[in-house]
């Protein structure tokens, strides 16, 4: 098997291949049908989302003998040097503005640009990382960006394109990508797990999608270290949770029926267990108020699911759905405002561990809070039937005793 990384193996050859950025490459491949092409581009966009490979499949349409194409021919000799393996061509010239962002490169740039290409139609450009050129270096380059000559075009990739001068952007093509969808990433990791022939546990390509946060390179990246560390029963889900830090989805039951039921030992138990399993108790509270998010989904959507506004395995799906069904819709609302407002408290805290407890505590005790959500929480609790602790501050009037003199 090749040694080189996932993201580098499976790397687009032509937009066709390009997930999740058709408002790109679909007016991309339309000008280069109608021979309508810029001298100069600026890509845009969260990082891993495809700019810096839509340049060089851009470069690979324009340059090949076939071309301008927006198909690729894949077998002369400009499309197989811009191959996914091959060698470059020398006509198309990569730079990192991060180390050569300065005056002096931009200058030499403008030297040779004007110098026709070696072998291909075009000379070409890719300046990636384009917001770390100085405004001294894109005034050197502006005249050149301005009035190319005919063989020379321009690919500038950002990941903000506010960086880039305005006289700049005001002559180049925007094209602003976006980060790829849920759904559309997890279909393509499915497609690579069963190219690369690994069996993948349901439940892991949703943590990897959850991982990769849009980014198709950052997914690739994270699903290419879980199939290294495959065993003969492939990836499993403790294996992924394990090694993406990830909570185990019992622990996150386990808090989520206690605050259901009010039993606050149980819920107490599982920061204890939280802690000594050596988990982190800053990413239990974030993958809790994901919970809890998916919970409110469910509550007000039951078919959530089915319209794609959850991704979960179905065993677990049908977990949640009758979780969500325990919970009364304000209690569960004011919920998740609790563990958002603990998990922003944590930042910096001296003891994370306190600081879980109390988030506990705050979602347990409604009766120790006189506003309008605590409130209406513990009108669904005494709808359901739920007792509150004994510890509760006013619980020796009673619960509906208590609630009906508030409401007078």
């Amino acid at each position: 098997m090749s040694s080189l990384a996932l993201y580098r193996r499976y790397r687009p050859e032509s937009f066709a291949e390009v997930i999740g950025q058709e408002h790109v490459t679909d007016p991309l491949q339309q000008a280069l049908r109608n021979n309508r092409v810029n001298h100069a581009y600026l890509f845009s966009g969260p990082r891993g989302c495809g700019k810096t490979t839509s340049a060089r499949i851009l470069a690979r349409c324009l340059n090949c003998e076939q071309g301008p194409t927006p198909t690729p021919c894949g077998e002369c000799q400009s499309c197989q040097d811009l191959a996914r393996n091959g060698p470059g061509s020398i006509d198309v010239i990569e730079i990192d503005a991060a180390s050569h962002g300065g005056v002096d490169d931009a200058r030499d740039l403008r030297e040779k640009a004007f110098f026709g290409p070696a072998r291909s139609r075009y000379k070409i450009y890719i300046i990636d990382e384009a917001h770390m050129v100085t405004s001294a270096g894109f005034n050197a380059l502006l005249k050149v960006v301005e009035e190319p000559p005919e063989h020379l075009k321009f690919i500038f990739a950002t990941t903000e394109p506010e960086k880039v001068i305005g006289t700049i952007r005001s002559r180049t093509h925007h094209y602003p990508f976006r980060l790829v969808p849920p759904g559309t990433l997890r279909d393509y990791l499915s497609a690579v797990c069963e190219q690369e022939k690994i069996p993948v546990e349901d439940g892991v390509l949703p943590l990897v999608v959850r991982a990769g946060a849009g980014s198709v390179r950052d997914s690739m990246s994270v699903m290419d270290q879980l199939l290294a560390g495959a065993g003969d029963e492939g990836v499993t889900y403790a294996m992924a949770t394990a090694l993406l830090g990830y909570t185990d989805g019992s622990l996150l039951d386990s808090v989520v029926e206690a605050f259901a039921s009010g039993d606050g030992a149980a819920a107490f138990e599982v920061v204890d267990r939280v802690i000594e399993s050596g988990n982190d108790p800053r990413r239990f509270v974030a993958d809790l108020l994901e919970r809890l998010r998916d919970l409110v989904i469910l509550s007000a959507v039951p078919d959530a699911a089915e319209k794609g506004l959850i991704d979960a395995p179905v065993d677990v799906v049908e977990r949640m759905q009758a979780q969500a069904r325990s919970f009364g819709a304000a209690e569960l609302s004011r919920a998740a405002d609790l563990v958002n407002q603990g998990l922003t408290e944590m930042r910096g805290t001296t003891s994370p561990r306190l600081q879980l407890e109390l988030i506990c505590a705050r979602v347990l005790l409604p009766t120790a809070y006189g506003d309008e959500r605590s409130v209406m929480a513990r009108l669904d609790r005494i709808e359901r039937g739920v007792q509150f602790s004994a510890g509760a501050a006013g619980s020796r009037r009673g619960p509906r005793r208590e609630f009906t003199e508030r409401r007078r």
